[in-house]
């Protein structure tokens, strides 16, 4: 008896073996097919998602104290794919939540003397008022960071089709400070060929690391980007932004500016040229960009005291 008891149980314990791969293999494929399900929604299905890009100007060291030299709302429809762009003046007189009627580019510094850290969400709170759009994400950039990104790209080439920023027509390779110097130059111009210039680097920028020959510069590249940038994008959103970037190509940026006609320029009691918002001409284009979402309809913003 004792000797079949000793045969019997080998089989025993490879029952139980068996027991326990069975749930286990079932829970394994479950989670893969839940991955995968999340995968296809995450890439087949994803939503807008809006964008604010800011360049602060110089400011002390250790501190985001300083104006937004730079505005860049952007939209990004994976679906389609799509990636659009809309350049606001720096001098747009708008409505700043908790200020009252300034320029646009001193809602961050506001913010920043109130509470450090705070200025990109006090930029993004004004543009989401005065153009009805709703922005969750910002991307902010101080300028000497700028710099530091295009040396780490081994400098960036540019092509102007006509003499700008004090270089003739042609290519030209601009170092950091040489980059910086270009999309700030004011002498002669005003901020709208600013704006145009800043849409013009950046998509040299990303037509640049897009090719092969510029992959090896991209560990410099990232790690610069991670030393200069603060952002609330969540790191699992930022794929689906890249990849999306890549389908559209930098030839299918749809890329825009508030212009001249557009606004209405008009001094302040204070002496400051500062640009009013005509909201009937800048809706459609609004609308065109971000869909009709709550379109800015108040009298009052465009109203000069």
């Amino acid at each position: 008896m004792a000797s079949f008891t000793e045969k019997t149980q080998p089989n025993q314990l490879a029952g139980s073996k068996s027991n326990i791969l069975v749930p286990g293999c079932t829970i394994l494929i479950s989670v893969v097919i839940c991955v995968g399900i999340i995968g296809v929604f995450y890439f087949i299905f994803p939503p807008r998602v809006n964008v604010l890009f800011i360049g602060i100007d110089e400011s002390p060291e250790g501190t985001y104290l300083g104006r937004t030299d730079t505005i860049i709302l952007a939209t990004v429809q994976p679906l389609k794919p799509y990636f659009g762009m809309l350049s606001i003046p720096r001098d747009l007189w708008v409505q700043i939540p908790g200020v009252g009627e300034n320029r646009i580019n001193t809602a961050h510094i506001f913010a920043e003397l109130e509470k450090p850290g705070s200025g990109s969400y006090a930029t993004l709170e004004t543009v989401q008022q005065n153009f009805g759009i709703d922005v969750d994400y910002f991307v902010r950039i101080q300028f000497d960071g700028f710099e530091q990104i295009v040396d780490a790209m081994g400098g960036v080439n540019i092509e102007l089709t006509q003499p700008m920023a004090g270089y003739q027509a042609g290519v030209h390779q601009l170092d950091g400070q040489r980059a910086l110097a270009f999309v700030r130059e004011r002498s002669g111009t005003d901020d709208f060929y600013r704006m145009a210039r800043g849409q013009l680097f950046s998509k040299a920028i990303f037509t640049q690391l897009a090719k092969p020959d510029q992959w090896e510069n991209l560990p410099a590249v990232i790690q610069a980007v991670a030393d200069v940038v603060d952002t609330n994008v969540p790191v699992w959103h930022w794929p689906r932004l890249i990849l999306t970037i890549l389908r559209v190509g930098v030839d299918g940026v749809d890329s825009h500016v508030i212009t001249r006609d557009m606004v209405d320029p008009f001094t302040t009691s204070g002496g400051a040229q500062v640009l009013a918002p005509d909201w009937n001409k800048i809706n459609p284009l609004i609308i065109e960009l971000f869909g009709n979402q709550e379109i800015v309809d108040d009298p009052s913003l465009n109203g000069i005291d």
